[in-house]
């Protein structure tokens, strides 16, 4: 099929993907592909904690014992069994009680956004996204054309004063947060902040999307009180295996009301009928073939002494005045500048140095020069941790004295 040069590339496309931008991580991404580069720009897991040998041996028991039924086409909802492991964990784990026909397989939590944004996001739609906030969530509500209304996010969590003036005069369809560990900036909402975000969205219609793909990875602390339980009916989970067995399985999940649910399973079949089948299998024949809280021990001990390394290596080698996050779990900490500086102008310096971190910028709506960004700890050693940051300092007093 030709496409006539008198229609103009741009015609073809529909408005929709024309307003969505380029995920600015994948881009960075490509510029620290270079090896000689310290990278603390991706939201890579640590490839040497991926369980190779078990995830193989899975394999092959699955193909042994379910060959042709696990390649064969699936139900949409799920393979049972994985289904009912997510709905008991959530028991034994956060003495939850999640029935598996509210739960739903999906592509990775990234999917589960995009069908939540296919059945509830009109055109303009309000949506509440945290400010700071995770770069795939307002990409993936973008394709939507939602109109986006950020609240800043704190060390407490939410700024419950601007929350409040959003829902008496916007309305909004929906609220994204990420309780546990936020991406991008690692911080934890408290059980006092939790509370008043339930307390606002309660008894309205506006779901809340509680994301917690890095909520097993907990260092320190107490767990706090899930959304899911203080406004259940007001509340979509999201879950991933990505961040705790491998990510480029892709295999997430929804847990989601029943009239919510409905919908998510046709927006589903329209998408792709089911998620990988074999997948499923493989990643439910590992979890009761292993002992699979042990393995997530192992992780939190590697973030944990990374994450400390990453904070003393700041604290030595940063000049007066950096602010950053301490988190108590997860893959990530903020850092801010002082007032003035650019973290896009530093990036252009330290990729000159051969260390990469994300500019803030892009986890914000319609704000281009920003003094904060983020750092990854989970995908590099504690040596090299320290070398990266010794790096970034210099970059930083290099972009103050000038």
């Amino acid at each position: 099929m030709e496409i006539s040069n008198d229609l103009g590339m741009n015609s073809i496309f529909s408005d929709r993907i024309t307003d969505v931008p380029k995920s600015f991580i994948r881009e960075i991404l490509k510029v620290a592909v270079d090896p000689s580069v310290i990278s603390f720009a991706g939201g890579l897991p640590n490839r040497e904690l991926f369980p190779v040998e078990e995830i193989k041996q899975a394999s092959i028991r699955v193909l042994e014992e379910h060959g042709r039924d696990a390649l064969q086409y699936s139900k949409t909802e799920g393979y049972q069994e994985l289904r009912k492991y997510i709905s008991q964990r959530y028991v034994d784990k956060h003495n939850l009680d999640i029935p598996v026909e509210n739960i739903l397989i999906t592509h990775g939590s990234q999917q589960g956004l995009d069908l939540v944004g296919k059945i509830l996001l009109n055109k303009m739609d309000a949506v509440v996204i945290e400010e700071p906030g995770y770069l795939g969530a307002i990409q993936a509500f973008s394709v939507y054309r939602a109109a986006f209304n950020p609240v800043p996010v704190s060390e407490e969590g939410m700024d419950i004063g601007r929350l409040q003036t959003i829902m008496s005069t916007k309305a909004p369809k929906l609220i994204y947060a990420v309780p546990n560990f936020q991406n991008p900036s690692g911080i934890s909402y408290s059980e006092a902040n939790r509370r008043a975000v339930a307390d606002l969205v309660r008894d309205s219609n506006t779901l809340l999307i509680e994301d917690d793909p890095y909520g097993d990875l907990r260092f320190e602390g107490v767990e706090k009180t899930s959304f899911k339980r203080l406004i259940p009916e007001n509340t979509v989970m999201l879950g991933s295996f990505s961040k705790t067995v491998v990510p480029s399985f892709r295999l997430g999940w929804i847990v989601a009301p029943d009239n919510i649910m409905e919908k998510l399973i046709i927006a589903k079949q329209a998408a792709d009928l089911h998620t990988n089948n074999f997948v499923q299998c493989v990643i439910y024949r590992y979890i009761k073939d292993n002992e699979f809280d042990e393995h997530i021990r192992k992780i939190i001990s590697v973030y944990s002494s990374q994450r400390n390394a990453m904070i003393e290596s700041i604290r030595q080698y940063f000049p007066p005045g950096i602010r950053h996050t301490s988190p108590e779990g997860g893959m990530f900490l903020w850092v801010t500048l002082p007032q003035h500086m650019s973290s896009m102008k530093l990036f252009e310096r330290a990729i000159i140095d051969k260390v990469a971190f994300v500019p803030g910028y892009p986890f914000y709506i319609n704000r281009k020069d920003v003094n904060t960004l983020r750092l990854n700890y989970s995908c590099v050693d504690e040596g090299t941790i320290k070398i990266g940051i010794k790096r970034l300092g210099q970059a930083i007093r290099e972009q103050l004295a000038a």
